[in-house]
């Protein structure tokens, strides 16, 4: 498929505004490991080829294990992520698939909120909506794996 549109080319600012945002989150208190974790399952979720071959090149540069990598999309059944990230995947997944129910569950929330302060449970939040908003300008505009 052909890319349709550059939207950083006919909209710098936007993108400018969102990479701000993406350094607050990286600069935070929030696990990086956390952030890209969550980047790629959203990532999956929303079937955005871009952010997944992204992120998880950036995960593998990053020194993140193969088995890793690969378990993401079973995150449930695999062993290898421990009790907060498997909180953090789960928050994602719910609030990712937002329009398949009516609101993320409270057990969910709960099991985030043992694994991590008000603050980073506000970040996480950020997060999960930034690579939401990110797979929609991917899909949207056809953004390319690979580049």
């Amino acid at each position: 498929m052909t890319q349709r549109i550059n939207v950083a080319q006919h909209v710098p600012e936007l993108y400018h505004h969102f990479l701000a945002v993406e350094k607050l989150l990286h600069d935070s208190e929030l696990p990086t490991t956390t952030i890209e974790l969550v980047k790629l399952r959203a990532s999956q979720i929303n079937g955005c080829g871009y952010c997944v071959d992204m992120h998880s090149r950036d995960m593998k540069k990053a020194g993140e294990s193969d088995e890793r990598l690969w378990s993401v999309v079973t995150w449930r059944e695999a062993t290898v992520f421990t009790p907060a990230e498997r909180a953090a995947l789960a928050l994602t997944e719910e609030a990712t698939r937002l329009p398949d129910r009516e609101a993320v569950p409270d057990e969910v929330w709960r099991q985030a909120g043992e694994h991590y302060s008000d603050k980073q449970l506000a970040l996480l939040i950020a997060a999960i909506a930034m690579i939401n908003a990110w797979n929609r300008i991917g899909v949207t505009a056809r953004l390319t794996p690979g580049h």
